[in-house]
This record gives structure tokens, sequence and C-alpha cells, in this order.
């Protein structure tokens, strides 16, 4: 289902309900901040649903694609700071969750880690608490391969809106001084029609390259469609296999003009990743945004989507994390956990709804996954009920699949789930693992989620307030900023 200001809309990226991603206000005139009673107008999400509990007796199998992505995180920030609750339908737990740094230790020679630590779980009745980490290989930013990047960039009259487009210069002004000379960019703008504006140029010229960005200014309408066809058909025409090929694409998301079913487009990214011409989409603005078809196109493009709300973000995207948004170490990664049902009675995944793969896909090579990058890390919770007076013993198996991002090869690791990672008591756990319990409750009651009700975020201040007391994390610091400003909507979360 799909919603705009709170009520149901066709699908607007594709098909008949694409007119719905069409501004509601000519190019050149700002639009409005107030539409319906809401404060952004034009924002396109989609509600994935909440994940129920599972009782063994009918599936032990949970199974999903990985995700690194946490622009529902930021957006939902976005929201918050500027003094807005934000949509139920922005929120998805794991991106919540995966905002966060564990301080997982990376492997040294094999492609990832795996962490597992479990403890009762503050919110759930009688449930424990279940943490999978994955942790991939750190890669140096001197040993990673080198890129031929091309920027796609809107340059439509919808970005022209809260100086979204200068953000994105900037932004990529930041990503362009990272690089170094074995490294390419070219460049490709659509506004009304695409346009190439820079063919693949060294890093060397990185002055010409600054200066064709400094010199983009918005107008006319949207046409995402040949705007990503240009950038690929320079991707494919300059492919190099020794070397990362990417297109970063820099947009609201809202595709007017010629994209008649996104459908198309998305089966046409996916052929290109499958060449090895990776796509990340990066997210610009509030009011006007389409969040779900930017996912899309981040998670068929074997990329990731990210959502810029300030040039800070931008700094740890392109900056801080750039060797891991550009060097893949797995590619289709998949989890499947396979619960001991004469233990487990049933089981709960937080999150993850958009990432489910049936549990006879696990093992068919050609069902997409998600890929983890130098460095990045990937965490699940699981919420799980035992059996009363069950005896205890291995809780069940964590099998995680990938392909090898160069020769494609295709491995499988198991990790059994012993009764020892288990605390008795909450306080006991980690402080990574409250961290984590935290941030996907925070989620699940801005999501309104069934299995939220009756708790409170003072509940989750209070947490974050015992456990971090002296520590100086700028993360969690923020985490209790945020809930701070959400206790503002204590009302408005009640009556969802």
């Amino acid at each position: 289902q799909y919603y705009l200001d709170g009520q149901p809309v066709g699908n607007p990226s594709g098909g008949y309900g694409l007119h719905e991603c069409q501004p509601g206000y000519p190019p050149a005139h700002g639009g409005t901040s107030i539409v319906n009673g809401e404060p952004y107008d034009a924002m396109f999400f989609k509600n994935y649903g909440t994940n129920p509990f599972v009782d063994t007796e009918d599936d032990h199998l949970s199974t999903f694609a990985i995700d690194t992505d946490d622009a529902s995180f930021i957006m939902a920030r976005s929201y918050l700071e500027r003094g807005h609750l934000p949509p139920e339908d922005a929120i998805r737990v794991e991106e919540f969750v995966n905002h966060f740094n564990y301080g997982y230790k990376p492997p040294r020679h094999e492609p990832f880690r795996v962490y597992l630590e479990g403890g009762p779980s503050e919110f759930g009745q009688n449930c424990r608490l279940l943490k999978i980490g994955v942790k991939g290989r750190q890669i140096e930013p001197k040993n990673r391969k080198p890129a031929n990047l091309v920027f796609v960039i809107d340059v439509s009259g919808s970005m022209n809106r809260e100086n979204r487009l200068e953000l994105v210069k900037r932004a990529l002004r930041l990503l362009v001084n990272e690089l170094n000379e074995s490294d390419n960019v070219g460049i490709v703008v659509y506004g009304s029609r695409g346009e190439v504006v820079l063919r693949p140029s060294s890093i060397h010229f990185r002055e010409e390259i600054l200066s064709a960005i400094d010199r983009l200014y918005p107008s006319g309408s949207t046409n995402a469609d040949e705007g990503l066809r240009l950038g690929y058909q320079m991707a494919s025409r300059y492919f190099d296999k020794g070397k990362t090929n990417r297109i970063i694409l820099c947009s609201d998301g809202v595709a007017n003009v010629g994209l008649t079913n996104a459908d198309d487009l998305l089966m046409r990214i996916k052929k290109y990743a499958n060449k090895g011409i990776t796509l990340s989409a990066i997210g610009f603005g509030m009011g006007n945004f389409n969040d779900i078809l930017m996912e899309k196109l981040g998670n068929k493009g074997n990329g990731y989507y990210a959502y810029v709300d300030d040039i800070k973000e931008a700094y740890r995207i392109f900056v801080e994390n750039l060797t891991g948004s550009l060097e893949v170490i797995a590619r289709d990664v998949k989890i499947q956990v396979d619960f001991n049902p004469e233990i487990v009675r049933s089981y709960r995944l937080l999150g993850y709804e958009n990432r489910d793969v049936a549990d006879n896909k696990f093992r068919d090579d050609s069902e997409d996954g998600g890929e983890i990058g130098s460095g990045h890390e990937v965490t699940a919770l699981y919420e799980i009920k035992f059996h009363k007076d069950a005896d205890w013993g291995n809780i069940g198996d964590v099998y995680i699949r990938y392909k090898d991002p160069e020769t494609f090869e295709v491995d499988e690791i198991r990790v059994p789930i012993k009764q020892r990672i288990f605390q008795d008591n909450f306080n006991y756990c980690s402080n990574q693992f409250k961290l984590a319990a935290v941030s996907a409750e925070f989620a699940e009651i801005l999501k309104k989620s069934f299995w939220a009700r009756g708790f409170r975020l003072d509940d989750l201040r209070d947490i974050l307030r015992k456990t971090f007391q002296s520590a100086n994390n700028h993360e969690v610091v923020e985490l209790e900023q945020l809930i701070s400003m959400a206790l503002r909507f204590k009302e408005q979360l009640a009556e969802r």
C-alpha cells in the first residue's frame, strides 16, 4: 500500500500511479509547506507491514537479504529536527539498527565475521532477544580498487527547493576531493531531457570536474529515465573489469517525464548490475520526495540507498565511508536462521520486511541478496520465545550465503547459536546489545508497531542514560536527543 499525506494512493513509482509523483507546484515557484495538515507535501513511502511472531511448528526457518542502508533513520531525524513526527510508513526498523556502530572487529582473511549475543528483552513480554552481527573485511583506502564513477544528477525544477541541488554540489565536491588519480568521473544531468556534461575524466583534471559541478543549475521537469539511460551508456562505454564501475544517482526520486513503468527501469538496472555496473541512489530533499523509488533503485542496482539531509551527512557518506561504499567484499548476501523447534516456540524478526526471501530460495543463487562493503556492519535482531521447561541446548543455526564479488563463486558458512551466548539479565548484556535493542524499539514506537504497545520513550532514554552515562559517544548522544524530540509527540504516538 502506498500513501500520500496519510491517504492511500496508486503506485507512484510506476504504472497508472506515476502522475501522483508530479510536483504539485510550478517549478519556478517553491511549492507549499503544509498540505492537508502534513508538514511536507508529496512524500512517498511504502508501508511494508510488521513481522509477526512465527511458530516454529509452522516454520522454523527465517530467511532474508542483508541490508546496510540507514536512510530511514536519517529521514526520521530530518523530520524530528524540523519539529515534526515522521510518518510511520517512513520507518524501517533495520535501518535504525544499522545506523549504529556496534564495534564488531573485522576479520583478517575471510570476507566477514559473525557475532552473536543474546539476553532478556526489555520490551517483549517473556521474550529473549538475539542479536546477529556481521562485519565485513576492512580494506585500507590506499588498497581499494580504482573507480569509474558516473554522476547522474537531477537538475529539474524540483531540485531548486530548499537549495537541494546546492547540497548535491557541495556533497559531490567532498567526494571528488577524496578520489585519487587512478579514479575517473563522468557527469550526466537530467531535467526535461538528459545531457552529458562531462565525459569520464581522470581525477588528474580535478578542477575541471569541480568546475562542471559548480555550473549546474535547476530547470525543467524530470526525465530520470533518459538521465539514467545516458549514465549507463557512458558507464558501459568506459567499463573496466579491473575497476569499480558505479553510477551515483543524486535526486529527490521524482520522475514525471519519460518513465511510464518503473519496473522496466528496475529490470534494466538489475541487468547492468549483473554485468558489473552498480548503482547507488542518494536522496535529497524534504517535500516532493519519492523514498519508494530511491530505495528500489539502490537495491536493484546492487549498491545502496542513502539520504542526505545536511553537509555533515554527506561527509559521513562520501568521506568517512567512501571505501566501504565503493569496495564490495561480498555480493548477494542472504541469511537463514534455522531455529530448533524443540527449544524455540516462536520468533519474530525485527524489520527486514521488504528484504524477505522465501525459505526455499535461500540456496537459489539467482535470487537477489544484499551487498557488504569494506568494513560495513549488518545487524539483525530476533525476539524469541522458548518452550516452558525446555532442555537447553543449541538454539539453532545461522547460515550465511554469498558470492565472491570478483569470481561470483558461491560460498556458505554456518554458525551455531549456543546457549552460552545468552545472558540471564539485561543489565549484564553488552552496551552494544542495549544500543541495538533501544534503536529497534524506538523505530517500532515511531512505526506504531503492534508489538511496541505500552512501551514508553522515557524508558528508552533512561536505558541510554544509565548505560552510557560516562561515555562520549556522539551516536548515542544523537539518539537520546531524537528520543527527547519524539517525546513532544507522545499524544500523537498514543493515537496512532
